[in-house]
């Protein structure tokens, strides 16, 4: 399967229908020869798409997606492939597994749900964010590594401390390399960055890697900006939690949740 080989170079390029190479701006921030999660969660979106694109008129749209991280996500090439677990003309069930080197890494489920005009009732308690523009420029790679994180452009509010922090972060670069991806799993190629934006403690001195990420819609994010309103909760026995309030330009879309294992860094302690 070819691709626009004048276009520029995205987090993947796609090797066949199920198989994709990640590039350096896939590069994780916790090891070099990793992915990072984030972009990798908006691939599995993207293949979720064209498991959906098969069936034209379908009229569904996407919950809920959580990821479960089932171990080391190798920066290698990987094999995304989508299953129908529940059927239905109004909630229906997908799986979608990675494997890397023969080994399931990734195992992610999301619901389905048929679309309604419920716009005289939409309301969303939490008030919009601040525009981008209106934010100052975080050069979040001086506290952390990786081709991802030089590959994003993130904005945070001047008044950031630990554990709690606002920010907005766009890609530099496409998902996939020559092809294009819906507004959703853009949106949802950056969610995962959360767990760095409002750490509890130095990343030199403590690991705190998430183990999930179960993202909640109640709407379809719009443009080319993911809103993160975040907090970062480390409990007394090794355990934390990484918590959202998705937004997009015109305002909150839905909640993102990230469990971590907390322990020291080998190195520093």
């Amino acid at each position: 399967m070819s691709t626009d080989t004048t276009a520029p170079a995205g987090f993947f390029e796609r090797v066949d229908e199920h198989r994709f190479k990640p590039t350096h701006h896939a590069q994780g921030a916790w090891q070099a020869e990793d992915h990072h999660f984030s972009p990798l969660a908006g691939l599995i979106a993207h293949a979720i798409d064209r498991h959906l694109d098969q069936r034209p008129g379908h009229g569904l749209t996407l919950g809920r997606i959580s990821y479960d991280i089932l171990g080391r996500l190798a920066l290698e090439e990987c094999e995304v492939s989508v299953r129908t677990l529940r059927p239905g003309r109004t909630i229906e069930l997908l799986e979608a597994v990675v494997t890397i080197a023969e080994r399931p890494v990734v195992r992610a489920r999301a619901w389905l749900l048929a679309t309604a005009n419920t716009s005289a009732v939409a309301a969303a308690p939490e008030p919009p964010l601040d525009p981008p523009e209106s934010f100052p420029r975080w050069p979040m790679h001086e506290l952390w590594p990786g081709g991802y994180i030089s590959s994003i452009d993130v904005r945070r509010n001047a008044s950031a401390q630990a554990g709690r922090a606002t920010a907005w972060i766009s890609a530099r670069v496409p998902l996939l390399t020559g092809e294009p991806v819906s507004p959703t799993a853009s949106f949802l190629a950056l969610v995962d960055t959360a767990n760095g934006i409002a750490v509890q403690q130095e990343p030199a001195e403590w690991m705190f890697p998430n183990l999930d990420l179960t993202v909640h819609l109640h709407r379809r994010p719009e443009g080319e900006w993911t809103g993160l309103d975040t907090t970062a909760t480390f409990g007394p026995e090794g355990q934390g939690l990484t918590s959202s309030v998705l937004h997009d330009v015109l305002g909150p879309v839905g909640r993102a949740e990230q469990i971590l294992t907390v322990r020291p860094m080998p190195s520093a302690h």
